[in-house]
């Protein structure tokens, strides 16, 4: 199972942030297979298989938009205890595409459902009858065109047949590559943690690089753990964790109709039961979730469209946490300080733009600003110290953080975001040909 050299290559296309990869090794009870199914009329990877020989607990959170794709009504529909495989494909999104689309992803789950019940019969002593609702799907690329069953139906014994039980760094790497549209490198990470006395892995994969917002994002990201936990675990962990990562990434303010985050336990790991959050031996497990999902957020970002900035935006001592998160996201939403970032042009004034309009009321007379260490507003007014040539040469960073103290509380909230460059453009009007 070769690395597809044009995708790896077109990865390293841009003077890239955040580039570089860790050694994801084996999980115990994953299986992974990438194939091209020519969805974009060459013969880069564009099919994904994940299989779990045992089945998996898992937990998804999804995009909030009110249209969703066909795969995420499929994932909400079957309700399974265990899931058996993930599909993923790419260049297509399977949405507003209605009838024809679901009923694709019908056919899709009998004929993988129908091949992998075959391969435990080949591969397990106690084989298993694998049934369609245990299959799901992940699809990403254009709305609105129609689904491209058959090309995938064609692939699906081609990516059972490519099943291996152990995996390696180059098929992660196979994996991370063969999910993206139009990010321009893979993202993949990875954690190691334990439970109790047992040593836990904590590995991720995602794409996403436009069309980015909270309540998912576009993004795809698949978390798998060799750990015991169950769905119901699994789910606060989740839904826990994505606030501070997932749901706290913006590149340029639209939610996608395919957000989907899943985490998948493979239980091969025979960790000591939890049963609630409040128990310690769940707490390494937490942080280290945490961290796998914040890289990947990271990484997101950093591979925004056209981007040339990782931004950061703290916003300190606020009355709540949901306020600090409403100032953050104007700030980083705003097409007039994300251009500003973009031409290096140390305008504050954007930012105290973006501050007021936000909503939430502030404490002017203590108002600060700060771009990395560079105080530009205190006390509600200019720094007395203020040094433009200074602040306009920290704008040359490719890293660029913002802190804001709004002085009503307490909370506090950190969103991540890019720039907007002319790139942007050019990708966005250029994206479906």
């Amino acid at each position: 199972m070769g690395i597809n050299l044009s995708n790896l290559l077109n990865s390293k296309s841009k003077n890239t942030r955040m580039i570089d990869f860790q050694d994801l090794d084996h999980i115990e009870g994953l299986s992974i297979s990438v194939v091209s199914a020519n969805l974009y009329n060459d013969s880069r990877d564009d099919l994904s298989m994940f299989y779990f020989r045992d089945g998996a607990n898992y937990a998804s959170v999804y995009t909030q938009s009110k249209i969703l794709s066909e795969n995420i009504k499929w994932n909400l529909s079957q309700n399974s205890k265990k899931i058996y495989s993930l599909l993923v494909n790419t260049r297509n999104a399977n949405a507003f595409t209605g009838k024809q689309g679901y009923e694709s992803l019908k056919k899709l789950s009998n004929q993988i459902s129908t091949g992998l019940s075959k391969k435990q019969e080949q591969d397990e002593d106690s084989p298993k009858k694998i049934s369609p609702k245990e299959i799901m799907f992940g699809c990403t690329g254009t709305i609105g065109e129609k689904f491209p069953c058959e090309k995938i139906l064609h692939q699906i014994p081609n990516l059972i047949n490519k099943i291996r039980y152990t995996q390696n760094k180059f098929i992660w790497m196979k994996a991370a590559l063969g999910i993206m549209t139009t990010d321009t490198k893979p993202k993949l990470t990875m954690e190691k943690c334990k439970i109790g006395n047992k040593n836990i892995k904590i590995y991720g994969i995602a794409k996403g690089s436009g069309m980015i917002h909270p309540n998912m994002a576009t993004t795809l990201a698949y978390i798998f753990t060799d750990a015991k936990l169950s769905n119901d675990i699994l789910n606060k962990l989740l839904k826990k964790n994505i606030s501070t990562t997932f749901n706290a990434i913006t590149c340029d303010g639209d939610t996608s109709t395919n957000d989907m985050a899943t985490i998948f336990a493979t239980g091969k790991v025979d960790n000591s039961q939890i049963t609630n959050l409040n128990d310690k031996k769940i707490q390494n497990f937490d942080k280290a979730l945490n961290q796998v999902l914040l890289n990947l957020a990271k990484r997101v970002v950093s591979d925004g469209e056209g981007s040339s900035k990782f931004v950061t935006i703290n916003v300190n001592r606020c009355k709540s946490e949901i306020e600090a998160k409403q100032i953050a996201f104007s700030i980083a939403n705003s097409p007039l300080v994300k251009t500003a970032i973009a031409g290096e042009d140390p305008n504050w004034g954007r930012i105290v733009m973006a501050i007021g309009k936000a909503g939430p009321k502030i404490n002017l007379k203590k108002l600060s600003i700060k771009f990395g260490d560079l105080k530009i507003v205190q006390d509600g007014k200019l720094h007395q110290n203020y040094n433009e040539k200074k602040t306009s040469l920290y704008m040359k960073n490719e890293n660029i953080d913002l802190d804001i103290e709004i002085f009503t509380g307490t909370k506090s909230f950190s969103v991540y975001t890019m720039d907007f460059t002319k790139k942007y453009i050019d990708i966005n009007t250029d994206y479906r040909s």
